[in-house]
């Protein structure tokens, strides 16, 4: 009996066991690094609506290895179909005009293209995927180069397949035309350019064939299916351009000039599409208006103004080619010599007086196969550098710009009416900015004060009107300063006015009648960027733009916004009223419409707020009037999360916002014009439940030692209890509590750092802001963290014997400074970091290729004037000068290309704690630059960095690396058993 009863026991137990053995598999677990490669995320990017508001589609892809898209009806995530996109994370997604149909490219998956990279292969090619979503009909079309459906029509795709095997000279390939409904199928070969007009009536196209036979401008009427062939000749047809309206398209006409290296250019400008009438434009019969030293230019795509009356294109100057046969005989050796030329050589040689002598003849004529003749007119010359100090840009920037300096052009025109051609620019006006309506354009001339923007950062400018219908040219500032982008004269939708900013305020100028009128001087508030702390005079915030009829501008004060008309007899209007007095900043315009020309006032106007001190985010809607907006918002989404990205399907009335906290990814939410009763439709990081995540965040209110009133994000570690304190990381990069609420999806970062994998496994992070003083930027950290940390601590969530701190670039030169200032941390981890603000001043930012010295006294480094000018300021607040102080056990990662803070300054610090034998480690990856980009290096650098900050700060194991170092010798090993 008792047998029997043991065994239900036993069974039940068993079961039990089981059940608690899968509970536990099931429970959350911490983020592991090597849990990351498998990750899928959602690529915000890629959510796209159909144009009728029923299809949303977006890209779900992991870090490594291969990547869906997710096709599903607007709202209803339960319709979701998958489709596979290979390794690609951001595949061409395109939905037809009339969203009936849907096509995507598929690319090869992760592992066959590993396997070709391995075997050098040719490159893969990759899959078009056509969905008629209506019929649920899918159509695989293989070896797809680009596409496009023929807009409005919504009747054909046109593919243009990738090009296989040789094909003599051609540049062309297939272009396949589909006829969506039918399905019929129609191959055009050797198509180089096409491209539909925007009503989808026309598809214009070149052919580019071997030996240019057949080359030429083809025109097809797609409801005819009728063909036209506009112009053949061997040459070659190139930059298609369709007017917005598609009624007209221009493209360049290039044949080749053995005289010149450029090939010489023609315009050709086609209108009327049912009955085509062509211009051709072709600068050699013009010798009156066209330069001869000049050609048109390959470099810029020609337009038709927006009248159809004149052609716009580029022109620049011909360089005179050197004939091939003269660099042929320049290299001709005596190899080429046939052997009975040879042996008449020799015999003709009255030196030969012996056996040896002989020998010697046929063994230096040997010797000269490989040895090109130099001719003594043409000695070799030196690869050398001048660098001279009147250079307005230095050799380096120049060496960065040289391709842009050498396809430069200048702007053109051909006025059909006069078939007369105006070069608009020459040499003192190298920058035109075309205006809407095709009637101005506004040049740019800095060649006065480029040297000294180049040495101190002042910007300043002279800045011409050029009538695009005469080429008359007029100056309109001299001198004009710009101390941000905000003051930047632009256009209004007309053309006729611009908007500029100077002293603080913002103005008109009338382009026509030369008038200006200062458009703030009677508003009670400031424009100007209060809260800059760059050495800059008077920055004004950014305006949010002109309407749509050129009546008003839309103004931001850096909390309300401002309707401000160009008519006196009007008065400003603050539109959102409450900004300022509640602390809500009104940021940004949602662009709805990405046609738009101008912020149409008669249509409600969708704003996203920001709470300065809440850190809450949302939308609001300004109603419309008449002909202007109204007074007053509507607030529509007011949340304590990252509210953005709202948009709208181009033909309904359906809107899609995105939402997501510092836990929950970043998720998309379809909604009426109301943004009532949305409804989530992503469905983001889908196996975020099996991880750990943070259990919140905090927002810390603090006092800097300035007296400013700033504010730092705290992120609580996973599984959080009250009244227990935690290891914590502290991460800066100047001002950073806005971001309380935004998604930090985990992955590798190009600098080590991810938020939401180090509150996954046990830290809390602390975010606090920090605001400069001119001539401090490195004590202005010490006045704004310090405190920041101390009342962080005082919530009893930090353990204040465990802090690391660490940031990267200038974050990077932060925490090499502060661990020159305090002990209050454990570890430190600085990234690329300015340590010797002497030096770094005088060094090259070798990404652009201009040097430092800009960014010390008007941008990043804050200070006023350079070293020598400032010594006390500067030899302050380098890290190099007192790092005798440093306490702090310090990872530095900074890399031999780093083209943004040059090597040589982690190596400064680095070697002086060294000489010092303070605790530091340096982690340099060959060739990378200011971040890491190869996969493999940031996967390692993530490792390294957790694993120093969880020796010091959780008593973890010592890594062997950091105890010892690796020796050359066993790095590969070494490296070979961390890789995964």
């Amino acid at each position: 009996m008792r047998r029997h009863l043991l065994l239900p026991l036993i069974l039940c137990f068993v079961t039990i066991s089981t059940f608690a053995q899968e509970k536990t598999n099931q429970d959350p677990k911490p983020i592991a690094w090597k849990d990351i490669p498998s990750w899928k995320s959602m690529s915000p990017n890629s959510v796209e609506l159909s144009p009728d508001g029923k299809w949303l589609a977006y890209i779900l892809s992991p870090v490594e290895g291969d990547g869906e898209l997710l096709l599903q009806k607007a709202g209803d995530p339960e319709s979701k179909k998958r489709y596979p996109i290979g390794s690609s994370s951001n595949p061409s997604i395109s939905f037809s005009d009339d969203g009936r149909w849907i096509a995507f490219k598929e690319s090869p998956k992760d592992k066959e293209k590993k396997a070709n990279e391995k075997s050098k292969g040719k490159p893969l090619g990759e899959k078009l995927i056509l969905i008629d979503l209506l019929m649920d009909k899918k159509t695989v079309i293989e070896k797809v180069s680009s596409f496009s459906f023929n807009g409005k029509s919504s009747t054909h795709l046109a593919i243009n397949l990738g090009k296989e095997g040789a094909n003599g000279d051609a540049k062309g390939s297939d272009l396949l035309m589909v006829h969506l409904a039918s399905g019929k199928r129609q191959n055009i070969g050797n198509v180089l350019e096409f491209g539909f007009n925007k009503p989808g009536s026309h598809l214009a196209y070149t052919i580019d064939a071997e030996n240019k036979s057949g080359n030429g401008l083809y025109l097809l009427n797609i409801s005819t299916g009728n063909t036209q062939v506009l112009e053949s000749d061997t040459a070659t047809y190139r930059s298609l351009s369709w007017t917005e309206k598609g009624d007209a398209f221009a493209l360049l006409k290039l044949v080749k000039d053995k005289k010149y290296k450029q090939d010489h250019g023609k315009v050709i400008g086609v209108k009327n599409l049912a009955n085509p009438q062509i211009t051709v434009y072709d600068p050699k019969k013009d010798s009156l208006d066209f330069p001869k030293e000049y050609t048109i230019s390959p470099n810029r795509k020609p337009l038709w103004t927006e009248d159809l009356t004149r052609l716009m294109y580029g022109v620049h100057r011909l360089e005179l080619a050197k004939k091939e046969e003269e660099k042929k005989s320049e290299a001709k050796d005596t190899l080429a010599l046939s052997e009975d030329k040879k042996i008449a050589l020799i015999k003709g040689d009255t030196t030969i007086k012996s056996v040896a002598d002989l020998q010697k003849a046929i063994a230096k004529m040997d010797s000269t196969k490989s040895k090109p003749m130099v001719s003594k007119d043409d000695p070799t010359k030196p690869d050398m550098t001048i660098w001279h100090w009147q250079d307005s840009r230095l050799q380096s920037r120049q060496q960065v710009l040289e391709n842009q300096d050498k396809n430069y052009s200048l702007w053109a025109l051909y006025d059909l009416a006069s078939a007369k051609n105006l070069i608009l620019q020459d040499s003192s006006l190298k920058d035109l900015n075309i205006l809407p309506k095709h009637n101005f354009a506004l040049g740019e001339d800095l060649q006065a004060y480029e040297l000294d923007i180049n040495l101190d950062g002042q910007n300043y400018r002279d800045f011409y009107v050029v009538d695009l219908k005469t080429g008359e040219r007029k100056a309109i500032f001299e001198k004009f300063y710009l101390p941000n982008y905000a003051s930047y004269p632009r256009s209004s939708p007309d053309g006729t006015q611009l908007l500029f900013g100077k002293d603080g305020h913002f103005y008109s100028y009338d382009l026509k009648t030369g008038m200006q009128s200062n458009l703030t001087e009677n508003i009670a508030v400031t424009f100007v960027d209060t809260e800059d702390d760059h050495n800059v005079v008077k920055p004004l915030v950014s305006p949010l733009g002109w309407s749509a009829d050129s009546k008003y501008v839309l103004l931001r004060d850096g909390w309300d916004i401002w309707q401000v008309p160009l008519s006196p007899k009007e008065k400003a209007i603050n539109l959102t009223q409450n900004g300022r007095r509640e602390k809500i900043r009104y940021q940004s315009r949602f662009v709805l419409d990405p046609e738009e020309k101008g912020i149409d006032l008669s249509k409600a106007q969708y704003l996203r707020m920001y709470g300065e001190r809440t850190k809450k985010s949302g939308i609001v809607r300004l109603e419309a009037g008449k002909s202007k907006l109204l007074a007053g918002t509507k607030s529509l989404i007011w949340e304590d999360a990252n509210i953005n990205r709202l948009s709208k399907a181009k033909s309904a009335d359906v809107y899609l916002f995105s939402k997501e906290t510092f836990t929950l990814p970043t998720e998309f939410y379809v909604t009426d014009a109301a943004l009532s009763n949305p409804k989530i439709t992503t469905e983001n990081a889908p196996e975020a439940s099996k991880f750990k995540w943070s259990s919140g965040v905090r927002l810390i209110d603090y006092v800097t030692d300035k007296g400013d009133s700033l504010q730092g994000a705290l992120y609580l570690p996973a599984g959080y209890e009250e009244g227990k304190k935690y290891p914590t990381l502290i991460y800066y990069y100047e001002k950073l509590s806005q971001n309380l609420h935004s998604y930090s999806n985990p992955g590798f970062s190009g600098t080590g750092w991810n938020p939401n994998v180090y509150t996954s496994n046990g830290y809390a992070v602390f975010v606090p802001d920090i605001v400069y003083e001119l001539d401090d930027p490195g004590m202005s950290a010490v006045w704004c963290v310090l405190p920041a940390v101390k009342e962080a601590i005082k919530t009893g969530i930090i353990d204040e014997t465990n802090i690391g701190i660490h940031g990267h670039s200038w974050g990077g030169y932060q925490t090499s400074f502060l661990i020159t200032q305090t002990d209050m941390f454990k570890a430190a981890a600085a990234g690329a970091p300015l340590t010797n603000m002497v030096s770094m001043y005088d060094l090259i930012y070798w990404n652009s290729g201009g040097g430092n010295m800009s960014i010390f006294e008007a941008s990043q480094g804050r200070f006023k004037g350079a070293p020598w000018e400032n010594w006390d300021s500067y030899l302050r607040n380098s890290p190099v000068y007192h790092v005798k102080n440093v306490n702090t056990p310090l990872l530095m990662l900074h890399n031999d290309k780093d083209g943004a803070v040059d090597f040589t300054q982690g190596i400064e610090y680095y070697n002086a704690l060294r000489r010092l034998k303070k605790p530091v480690i340096l982690i340099q990856y060959k060739g990378e630059n200011h971040g890491l980009a190869k996969l493999e290096n940031r996967k390692d650098y993530s490792v390294r960095m957790m694993e120093f900050f969880d020796f010091h700060l959780k008593g973890a194991v010592l890594p062997n690396w950091m105890e010892k170092g690796i020796e050359r010798l066993k790095l590969e090993s070494h490296l070979e058993d961390r890789a995964f």
